[in-house]
Formats: structure tokens, C-alpha cells, sequence
């Protein structure tokens, strides 16, 4: 069964999303877009992802297996900040069933 999100949690992912990437990419906050592209532009890869997503598993309690992630992944790349941070929602709202939900 999903977890409701509310606004507080919603704006709280996305400040997590936007400022890991400011961090570990070394770009100013303000320069990060939904649309902002994390290998094109920000010369970030996969595994800056991973260690996002383990980042909010501990922060949220989750169970999910960044086994179960990858093939996520593989079905549903993401590949801007945007869609990172829907990911990220995702995750936090539907669990290890994020696998098989509809989004």
C-alpha cells in the first residue's frame, strides 16, 4: 500500500535532490533545473544516483533493495533532476511495489 506524501515531505525531497547535486557536482543551487541533464551537464553519473537513493532509504526508513532500484532503473532511466526527484518520490511513497507501480 502507498505511503501518502505530503507537501512538507514533497518540498522536503526536493531540497535533498537539488542540494545533493549542487554539492557533489560543485554547481551553484540556483544554476540546477528540473530539466538540468546530471551527465550532460552537471558531468555526474550513476553511481552519484545510488548513493542519493541510499541517502533517502536511511533518511526515510525504507526497506527497498538498491537491488530492486537498479532494475528499476534499467525500465525507467532518470536522467535529469526532475526526474530524479520523482524517483525519489516514488520511492518514498511506494517502497520495494515502486517496481510495479503505475507512474
Amino acid at each position: 500500500m502507498p505511503t501518502e506524501i505530503d507537501s512538507a515531505t514533497q518540498s522536503e525531497i526536493h531540497e535533498i535532490v537539488y542540494d545533493f547535486f549542487a554539492e557533489e557536482c560543485d554547481v551553484p543551487r540556483e544554476d540546477l533545473k528540473a530539466d538540468t541533464h546530471i551527465i550532460e551537464e552537471l558531468e555526474g553519473d550513476s553511481l552519484m544516483l545510488l548513493s542519493l537513493l541510499e541517502m533517502v532509504r536511511t533518511r526515510y526508513a525504507l526497506s527497498i533493495a538498491l537491488k530492486t532500484l537498479g532494475g528499476y532503473l534499467m525500465k525507467k532511466p532518470a536522467n535529469t533532476i526532475g526526474q530524479v526527484e520523482a524517483l525519489t518520490l516514488a520511492i518514498v511513497k511506494y517502497g520495494d511495489n515502486v517496481v510495479n507501480a503505475d507512474l
